[in-house]
């Protein structure tokens, strides 16, 4: 198999590294807008670069991205940029006969005047809209395949499949006790995607009802994460397994929520607040004269880049699906879970413990595309693939999970 990834950031480093210790691959390039972080990618990997090579590349410019898949004679695109990009680069693949993965999803829009009652523009729908297009090639676009989205869809298709007859609820909880030394406010993954899910109106769904919005950090819950990371109070947020569950899972309710604390909220607030969260350029004056910017492109360049937070960070991260239901007529819960500590992850790879735990999923679903284990064509989410063959992969690539009976 011969892979394009496309951005060499945090997740994009560590999917080298997890995939350079794989042997399916034939060739991966490693293209960035900033050719220094592809070939820093590359460089890194040491006497396992050889089946590695860096490009630079826009993302937004599908011709480039066509041309370059074509000159390397890629089979998959693989998409690790923001959002922002998941168009143009989704759009190239089919352009250029390929298959393609990311694990995030095209952009969502509110309703222009319920916003939090009724759905907009959902995640996904750009791509799901062009479902037919790709079955017609006959090429697959795997769409929202990280960790969330990602491993926690394959966990409501195992316990779909194996744990219930009936399933009342699949609610997928993140939570960890992460801390950064040195920074009061340091966020783990990408600001900008951070902003765009947890300020977008929160989609739950209802087998009853369908898809629809509620206020951002909607209905507080505490729940007790596993290995040692305790209690912590999860909020609704936005995000792609709300939206890609309900498609192949049958369930009466799908939510989302996540662990980001008081703190963390009041900031996002803020930044909402004064206007900060936006992505339309604005006008500023410089020495040079006349700039326009995005406001939320300048929160992120002046926070840490989370790449580099790994030796500063301490604690563990928690992903995973909570599901109720029924078995064999009685009433049951579980709890799916993946954990990664952050001494293991930078002391196995260098990588620091949210981008590693992204990124080992996108690799391990290659993996079982190129060995035949999974196949499709069409825009399919990770739900539409047998989970087991995925679930023993993680274990083999010494990342296992865990189910905790609730």
């Amino acid at each position: 198999m011969r892979v394009l990834l496309v951005g060499a950031g945090g997740v994009g480093t560590a999917i080298t590294r997890i995939a350079a210790r794989r042997s399916f691959l034939d060739h991966l390039v490693v293209a960035d807008y900033d050719l220094s972080r592809a070939e820093a990618a590359v460089a890194a990997l040491g006497d396992r670069k050889d089946r590695f090579s860096a490009a630079r590349v826009d993302a937004s410019d599908e011709a480039a991205v066509v041309a370059l898949l074509t000159e390397h004679r890629c089979d998959v695109l693989l998409n690790a940029t923001d959002p922002r990009f998941v168009m143009p680069l989704f759009q190239a693949a089919l352009a250029a006969g390929v298959h393609y993965l990311d694990m995030a999803m095209s952009l969502s829009h509110p309703h222009p005047e319920r916003p939090y009652e009724v759905c907009g523009v959902k995640l996904g729908d750009d791509q799901f809209a062009r479902a037919d297009a790709w079955a017609e090639a006959g090429k697959l676009a795997l769409v929202g395949m990280g960790v969330e989205p990602g491993l926690s869809d394959v966990f409501a298709r195992y316990a779909a499949d194996e744990l219930f007859d009936e399933i009342e609820e699949v609610g997928i909880r993140d939570g960890a006790n992460l801390t950064v030394e040195g920074y009061d406010f340091a966020p783990s993954f990408s600001i900008w995607t951070t902003i765009e899910e947890c300020l977008n109106p929160p989609v739950v769904y209802e087998a009853d009802r369908g898809w629809y919005t509620t206020e951002p950090f909607s209905e507080p819950e505490v729940f007790d994460f596993p290995e040692g990371i305790g209690p912590v109070e999860c909020v609704n947020v936005e995000h792609e397994e709300v939206l890609l569950v309900p498609r192949w899972v049958d369930a009466k309710r799908v939510t989302f929520k996540y662990g980001l604390g008081d703190d963390f909220i009041g900031k996002l607030k803020t930044l909402h607040a004064l206007g900060l969260d936006r992505t339309a350029p604005v006008t500023v004056a410089t020495d040079l004269g006349p700039a326009r910017v995005s406001p939320r492109d300048v929160v992120a360049a002046a926070l840490p880049d989370p790449a580099t937070l790994g030796e500063r960070m301490h604690g563990k991260t928690c992903a995973g699906t909570w599901v109720k239901g029924t078995k064999d007529g009685r009433p049951r819960e579980v709890y799916l879970y993946h954990v990664v500590d952050n001494q293991w992850s930078m002391r196995e790879y260098g990588s620091q413990a949210v981008v590693w735990q992204t990124a080992i999923n996108p690799v391990a679903a290659l993996e079982l595309l190129a060995a035949g284990a999974w196949t499709g064509k069409g825009v399919l989410g990770p739900e539409a693939f047998p989970p087991r063959p995925f679930l023993d992969l993680l274990v083999e690539y010494g990342s296992p999970w865990g189910l905790r009976e609730q």
